[in-house]
């Protein structure tokens, strides 16, 4: 596999978002990995990029710019339990499940978050008032990424 072809992944790779990548020509294989590097608590990890390809021993890594993170807004974050696409509402056009200021129970419906064309109901696991939403409508969303504040 050349460097050009491989230098192509790893652009798919970080520009797509996706955590890893795995593809296999003839006896060659690659594996492409999105690494977040440990930092200081507060602060994102900056994404790069492993690539290791066997039989040939050849390894390269691309590093992101970094991010700034702006300070957390005080109560309860709610965090995305999976990768895919946020939605506030049921359907195009439809009312948003809930909105800023508004109070919710346990339980209830904050979202849907659509990942290989199912559709999550993602459901608030404290009660109390939405403070925040953190996460424009139709927006792709990562594991573990803040959605809503609740206060």
């Amino acid at each position: 596999m050349d460097l050009r072809k491989l230098k192509k992944l790893i652009d798919l790779v970080q520009e797509s978002g996706i955590a890893e990548l795995e593809i296999t020509e003839g006896e060659e294989k690659v594996r492409i990995n999105r690494v977040g590097v440990p930092g200081h608590p507060g602060m994102m990890s900056m994404p790069q990029a492993a690539v290791a390809m066997a039989p040939a021993p050849v390894a390269a890594a691309v590093a992101a710019p970094a991010a700034e993170v702006p300070a957390e807004p005080e109560g309860h974050v709610v965090k995305s339990p999976m990768v895919g696409t946020f939605y506030r509402s049921s359907a195009p056009g439809a009312k948003p499940f809930i909105e800023i200021g508004q109070n919710i129970n346990a339980g209830e419906t904050l979202c849907i978050i659509e990942a290989m064309k199912l559709l999550n109901e993602i459901e608030a696991d404290q009660s109390g008032v939405v403070k925040k939403v953190l996460v424009e409508n139709g927006q792709p969303v990562e594991y573990g990424q803040p959605l809503f504040i609740i206060g």
